[in-house]
């Protein structure tokens, strides 16, 4: 399966299919940032027991999270720069000095603490507070899909690259948080993610941030007139 579907939204590239059959056609990209599947079960049966606050109905059972991705986090990495990968501790990624390190602040439940990102960029360990705890959470963030990070959690993984690194790539961009990120920071974004309906909720997300972000564009100026006779 290639690409079925593309959406060109101010510099985001979306597409809808299957990353493993597109990313050889992206050639190199300057970064990785993405959050696959972890193979723990979040996307069925499991979350429909955690509490009432977020409905496991609301997200579908879509058993996307039943294994691990390991070919395409593995062919990710190989065709960028820099990488950073949410879950990277369920894959076999090399060593490194610089996981960043997620506090989700959330109380004594059965969710994890914390998440960790696996990068190789050459830094020490970082960590953010940043709490995801049902209603009670930090920022704005309308929960659309089960493994959902804040936006303002991957605006603060982004911030970790370098500032040469333009051109992020997410080849598990479900409801397109990485990109939203992106479009704040302007930085340009490919999301490729396989499921339709997730799709949609991305290339709207990503537009809504679009739109918000054309708001803060400032307008051009005309220049000042020229001063005759000094010399500034």
């Amino acid at each position: 399966m290639s690409i079925i579907r593309e959406e060109i939204i101010g510099d985001c590239r979306l597409i809808l299919g299957d990353c493993l059959s597109i990313m050889p056609m992206l050639g190199k990209v300057d970064c990785v940032v993405t959050d696959p599947p972890y193979g723990i079960g979040e996307s069925g049966a499991k979350s429909a027991s955690r509490g009432k606050l977020a409905a496991a109905d609301k997200y579908t059972h879509k058993n996307w999270d039943a294994d691990t991705a390991d070919e395409a986090v593995y062919l990710a990495v190989s065709i960028a720069k820099n990488s950073i990968v949410f879950g990277g501790n369920y894959y076999d990624l090399p060593p490194t000095s610089c996981w960043l390190v997620w506090d989700k602040q959330n109380g004594a439940n059965d969710f994890a603490d914390c998440e960790l990102a696996w990068t190789n960029l050459e830094k020490a360990v970082r960590r953010i507070y940043w709490r995801w705890n049902g209603m009670i959470r930090k920022g704005k963030d309308v929960r659309e899909h089960p493994t959902q990070k804040p936006v303002g959690v991957m605006e603060w993984c982004i911030k970790h690259l370098p500032e040469t690194a333009q051109t992020i790539l997410d080849p598990f961009a479900g409801s397109g948080t990485t990109g939203v990120a992106c479009v704040n920071l302007g930085r340009k974004f490919i999301g490729i993610e396989k499921d339709p309906d997730y799709f949609e909720i991305m290339c709207r997300r990503i537009d809504d941030a679009h739109r918000q972000a054309d708001l803060f564009i400032a307008k051009p100026t005309a220049p000042a007139p020229k001063q005759e006779g000094f010399d500034l």
